[in-house]
């Protein structure tokens, strides 16, 4: 779906207005020009589909909407209200008839302004700009009001289970731990232990840990090979139209000989039991992301796979993992399945279908 853009993007994310409707979009965009940069689209459904779909990085600040004949323009603002990501944003409403019923409505929902043609666009400029500041002050405010969001908290039995299970594996593998740590120097410089920063539970960032299969300075290479080999993006003619979140790099160069053992085998991720013993992760759950993939799940869509546990395997793993097949909406959509159905007795069915996806199909 396309939307048209009244100003160029010049100073992206500053200043930035969402305008749905048609009867008043050229008046407001050129009474408001030089001072805001707009997005516009022709109706309510354009809008909300794309506000759907945002992320953090280009949420507008202000949304300015015509009202439709029959009011549904409410419904999208109660919908707006609900979400944590566009409960705060700017409101303004343009009705081309008196209708104190819709005027009254609209105070109950909150919005911030309320015009009824003929309007003045001068003073609608000066308030949207006084409402910005404004709301940039209060906010700061508020944020010591407010208290901070009930995280999410492992049930006690699947906490005692993890620390069980992950404390008694570790012990078994302990040979296997020297053995692996032993063959990953001889077969390549470097430390043994692979340590990033990921985002679990609630977006919290740990040190997660895995048995390095990557050459050093293997991070410093991600944003050439993500461009060009990222299995997730779309392609048109050869070239990515639509980047996605995830990353996944087939054939990686950046693999050393025994990493690519590790990889298959899922040999390189039993150093995340000493995550779970920590309490960053659990056995089973969604798979805590880099950063830079994190951040790109934070649109009102995708942000529920952030509001289960962490996991060393979980339902991505045992039905997609390693096929060229999946897609970046597939994963997103298994994760936040997870979320909708966790169970201890889905956890120990996903579980018990691990080890027949611990030896993957291709070489990512």
């Amino acid at each position: 779906m396309e939307w048209r853009v009244s100003i160029t993007d010049q100073q992206p994310f500053r200043n930035l207005v969402y305008y749905a409707g048609k009867q008043f979009e050229k008046n407001v965009s050129k009474g408001l020009d030089g001072h805001f940069n707009i997005r516009s689209y022709d109706n309510l459904l354009e809008l909300e589909v794309h506000l759907g779909q945002l992320n953090l990085l280009d949420t507008p600040e202000i949304l300015i909407m015509e009202v439709d004949e029959r009011g549904k323009v409410f419904d999208v603002i109660k919908r707006l209200r609900r979400s944590s990501l566009t409960c705060g944003l700017i409101i303004v409403l343009l009705s081309a008839r008196h209708d104190s019923r819709y005027r009254l409505l609209a105070k109950e929902l909150r919005v911030e302004d309320y015009y009824e043609y003929p309007f003045d666009i001068d003073h609608i400029n000066e308030r949207l700009q006084f409402l910005r500041k404004f709301k940039l002050i209060r906010s700061d405010v508020n944020r010591l009001k407010q208290l901070p969001p009930k995280p999410y908290k492992i049930p006690i039995f699947k906490r005692l289970f993890d620390i069980c299970f992950s404390a008694i594996t570790l012990l078994i593998l302990s040979p296997l731990f020297l053995i692996v740590a032993i063959l990953i120097k001889l077969d390549s410089p470097g430390p043994v232990f692979y340590k990033s920063k990921r985002a679990g539970t609630g977006y919290k960032i740990f040190d997660f840990y895995k048995f390095r299969s990557m050459k050093c300075g293997a991070d410093k290479e991600l944003e050439k090979l993500k461009k060009e080999k990222n299995q997730y993006d779309q392609y048109t003619n050869g070239h990515a139209t639509k980047p996605a979140a995830f990353v996944k790099i087939k054939n990686d160069p950046r693999i050393t000989k025994f990493g690519h053992f590790l990889r298959n085998t899922s040999i390189d991720e039993l150093p995340q039991l000493f995550n779970v013993l920590k309490g960053d992760m659990s056995i089973v759950g969604n798979r805590p992301l880099p950063l830079y993939e994190a951040k790109m799940l934070t649109s009102n869509e995708w942000c529920q796979r952030f509001l289960g546990p962490a996991g060393i395997t979980g339902l991505w793993q045992v039905t997609k993992r390693g096929r060229s097949d999946m897609s970046d909406q597939e994963r997103r959509e298994l994760d936040n399945y997870y979320v909708q159905h966790s169970s201890i007795w889905f956890d120990l069915r996903i579980i018990g279908s691990t080890i027949p996806a611990l030896l993957q199909k291709e070489k990512v």
